[in-house]
Formats: C-alpha cells, sequence, structure tokens
C-alpha cells in the first residue's frame, strides 16, 4: 500500500466524551491517496468493476454547543475496485460553510440540539435556518458525477466521483434546497427529488434527465410545515409522503421546532405521476408512523407496493440518566428504541385503500438492493442490524421478499459496518449476482477495512478483507457505482 497525505485542513476541535465524538464516531481529519491496499483474507473478486462511496460526519471546528453527529462535516470515503485490486481516498465536500470555517478558524453556526438558542453568526440554509449545509448525509452517483447531500434541506453539492473534488453547488437545485434523499434509475439516467420548507405548498417536487437538465418541477401541496426525509419511485410513481410527526403550526411560528408525534393523524401518502402533472396526484392513508427510509418500489397489476422501515416509537423517552437535547438526540437515532422494523405498503389504484404488511420483526434500517431494480419487482433486500443504544451498524440481513426466508451475519464485538451497498458482478444475470461492500471499524485493534460478501451467501461472511490506512469514522449512506455510470477518467 502506498500512502500519500493532502494537505491539512484547520481542525479546532477538542478531546470530549461526547459519545458520537469517540469510539467508531471518532472524527477522521487526515485526507489521503492510497494505492494497491494490502488485502488481509481473501481476495478481491477481479469481476468487481467500479467504486464504493460512503458519506460521513467529520466536524473540523469545536462545535458551539451540544454536538449532533450529523452537523459534522461531511467526508466522502471511496474504494476503487478494478481487475482484483483497490485504491482508496478520502475527502471533505468543500462546502460553503466548511470553507468560511476553515477561513475563520472556528465554528459560524450552531447544531440542531441547540434549537432554540440563537448561537449562529451566520443565517443558515433550510428549514432550520441557521443550521450549516455539512453534506455530510447521502451520496448518489448521476449523470457522471457525484451528489452529496444535507440531513436535511441543503444545496446539494456536485463532486468528481473519481477524485472527489468538489465542484461547487448543483447549479439545479431550488430555492427551497433538496432534500436528504434523492433517488437514481439507473435504466433511464433520471434523478427524482423532492424538497420542504416552511413556506406554503411546503413541498415541491423534479425530475432530473440523464444529461442533468430538469425535466419537471412542481408543488405537493401538504396541509403544513412536515420533515419527510425520504422517498422512492417506481416506472410511472414517485411516492412521496406526509407523516404525523411534525411541529404544529403554531410552533412553527414562534419559531419553535419541537417535533409531535400525532398518533391521531393518519401517515399519507402521495403517488405523483412521475413526471407530472400535478393534478395526477393520488393520495393514499395508513396507520401513523415515521418512516427514514425506504428500500424499493414497484408496481404489480392495480396496486402499487412500498417497502421501508416502520417506526413503533418515533419519539422515544431519553434514555436513562440523560434529558434535554443530547437526551432527545440519543433517543431518536437509537433504532431499538425507535423500534424499526421492514414493512410493506400496498397501495390500491383501483380502490384507493392501503394495506399493510410486517416483512421482518427484526430491528432493522439502511436498506439496500440491486440498483437495476430500482423501481421494478425485485426480489432481494438487505438490511443492516443495530448495537442497542447506539447508532451503529452491527451486520446483515438478507431478505428473499418471494419466499419470506432469511439469512444474517452478525459481527464480533466492538466491530461496526457500515450501509452497504450491492454491487453486480461483471456478466451478472440473476438479481444477487453479485457483491455486498461495506467499511468496517474495529475498535479492538483501532483500525478499519474494506469487506466483500458474496450476496448469494451473506451469512459467511468476507470473501475479501481490505485494509484501509486510517480508521475512519462511522456514518450514514453509501452508494456503488459500477465503471459504466463514471465520468471519464
Amino acid at each position: 500500500m502506498i500512502v500519500r497525505e493532502q494537505s491539512p485542513v484547520v481542525v479546532t476541535l477538542q478531546p470530549s466524551n461526547h459519545p458520537y465524538l469517540n469510539g467508531a464516531w471518532t472524527p477522521q481529519h487526515t485526507e489521503v491517496d492510497a494505492t494497491d491496499l494490502d488485502v488481509i483474507e481473501g481476495a478481491i473478486p477481479a469481476d468487481l468493476d467500479g467504486i464504493y462511496l460512503r458519506n460521513s460526519q467529520n466536524p473540523a471546528q469545536q462545535p458551539l454547543g451540544i454536538y449532533f453527529p450529523f452537523d459534522g462535516d461531511g467526508m466522502i470515503h471511496q474504494v476503487d475496485f478494478r481487475r482484483g485490486r483497490a485504491d482508496y481516498r478520502n475527502r471533505f465536500v468543500r462546502t460553503r460553510g466548511f470553507q468560511a470555517e476553515q477561513e475563520a478558524r472556528h465554528s459560524l453556526w450552531r447544531g440542531l440540539c441547540d434549537r432554540g438558542r440563537d448561537m449562529s453568526e451566520r443565517p443558515g440554509v433550510g428549514p432550520f435556518d441557521l443550521l450549516k449545509d455539512a453534506s455530510s448525509t447521502d451520496i448518489k452517483v448521476h449523470a457522471g458525477k457525484a451528489l452529496s447531500m444535507f440531513y436535511l434541506c441543503g444545496e446539494g453539492y456536485r463532486l468528481d466521483p473519481n477524485t472527489l473534488e468538489t465542484l461547487g453547488i448543483e447549479g439545479w437545485v431550488p430555492i427551497d434546497g433538496l432534500s436528504a434523499h434523492s433517488r437514481v434509475d439507473e435504466n433511464t439516467g433520471e434523478l427524482m427529488f423532492f424538497n420542504y420548507s416552511n413556506r406554503a405548498p411546503h413541498m415541491h417536487y423534479g425530475v432530473v434527465d440523464k444529461h442533468n437538465r430538469v425535466l419537471t418541477y412542481f408543488p405537493v401541496q401538504l396541509p403544513g410545515p412536515r420533515m419527510p426525509h425520504d422517498m422512492a419511485f417506481t416506472e410511472h410513481w414517485s411516492i412521496l409522503n406526509d407523516l404525523p410527526l411534525f411541529t404544529d403550526a403554531e410552533a412553527v411560528a414562534r419559531k419553535s421546532r419541537k417535533m409531535t408525534m400525532h398518533w391521531d393523524v393518519p401517515s399519507r401518502f402521495a403517488l405523483v405521476p412521475r413526471r407530472g402533472p400535478a393534478d395526477g396526484i393520488r393520495w393514499f392513508e395508513a396507520a401513523p408512523t415515521y418512516v427514514q427510509h425506504w428500500v424499493n418500489a414497484y408496481e404489480d397489476g392495480d396496486e402499487v407496493i412500498l417497502d421501508g422501515y416502520f417506526q413503533e416509537d418515533p419519539l422515544p423517552k431519553p434514555p436513562e440518566g440523560t434529558s434535554g437535547g443530547l437526551g432527545n438526540m440519543l433517543a431518536t437515532i437509537d433504532l431499538h428504541l425507535v423500534k424499526s422494523r421492514l414493512q410493506r405498503w400496498r397501495f390500491n389504484l383501483a380502490t384507493g385503500m392501503t394495506r399493510e404488511e410486517r416483512l421482518d420483526d427484526r430491528i432493522l434500517e439502511f436498506g439496500t438492493f440491486n440498483q437495476r431494480h430500482a423501481g421494478k419487482k425485485y426480489r432481494f433486500a438487505y438490511s443492516c442490524t443495530f448495537e442497542p443504544g447506539w447508532f451503529l451498524f452491527k451486520g446483515w440481513v438478507k431478505h428473499d421478499l418471494q419466499t419470506g426466508k432469511s439469512w444474517e451475519f452478525k459481527l464480533p464485538p466492538g466491530v461496526y459496518c457500515s450501509e452497504s451497498p450491492f454491487a453486480p458482478r461483471l456478466g451478472a444475470v440473476e438479481e444477487d449476482d453479485g457483491y455486498v461492500v461495506s467499511f468496517l471499524i474495529d475498535e479492538n485493534t483501532k483500525t478499519s477495512e474494506c469487506w466483500v460478501l458474496d450476496a448469494k451467501r451473506i451469512q459467511d461472511g468476507p470473501i475479501a478483507r481490505v485494509a484501509l490506512p486510517h480508521k475512519i469514522s462511522s456514518g450514514t449512506h453509501s452508494c456503488w457505482a459500477g465503471r459504466e455510470l463514471l465520468g471519464a477518467r
């Protein structure tokens, strides 16, 4: 392995006992290029060809108040697989906020846990207008470039997926921003997106074509400000949501953003004609819940089928011994307290009715699947399991959604994985003919690795363990981009 460090960044972050600034969440501040990574065990498949990108939160400056883990500056980690070898690089996303704080040499914006405390020195972005857009949540590849996103509504930053150079704010992003999650259809090259705001109509939806040109953008009327996080799509529909976890209009008027779970209000789903018009939207109701992430959706006769993770308790009580912003934060990112489980919604276009069914009783989230089946009927999904009491990934479950069977791999104590996309092998024909790729953090050895698992036998563990040049921080979302989806290099 040959490692080359890049120019250092300004870091003022001090040692802390904050639970999400230590252990597997210890920020990584060194940017490197590492070629020809060492293989610890097994062999990298020669038919694995493309890049694995994962976003993470790495605060460079000392927080002004209480640190919330998703406030941290975005850093993209990449492993490039080609002809049985692997290279690694990592880079901060050079957002406007990151650059401003590099120049100021201190934090300029408060965090999400500091609600009601006007600590920010400059205006922020999105519905929480005192926050910095850290672009530290999702990462997608569209039109040959990478797109990083903020966990609320942000500006959307375009990067070179090969070099990780930040190219700037995505030009087509509207004034109300870009939500945490957009969806890419690899079959058409289109990107579907939405945003939300405190201003009526409170939500908009749009489609960008394979040449990065906006095809359509129109309002989706909501009763008031909401906090939708993710979306899904089928061949003819995009699916947005109006879920009963939101801030009352009176509280918004007082500039309060305290969230309330309204158990007497149903969940609502908007089936939006994929390319419009807005007057073709169909609304469906279902049991009250909150859903952070959907897996996939598809059409089956008169039904539109949507899979995602149903939360039984979206606002759990803070853990014993904690309170206030920190306690609420610890509770809402503990998926064992939230009780997140894989569920299916069936929307009948003929009757207007919704049917729901539980697909797995385990605590699961962050599902992935073969993106060549996005918006289409699919059979296999891959969920992550979680460490109780923490936002830490502990292993994988492969679901056969046709037979109901599943297979699981659990990591040993002190070892944590990441959201793990499916990577088709070259020449693959079957849906699960490929690999699951993930970053691993080993707190026992204070090291990190990249693992490759055979998607057909995920329960057998890694077929290749690849050493990374440094220990990385835990993070959120990732994607796989085959060589054919990448820009010229």
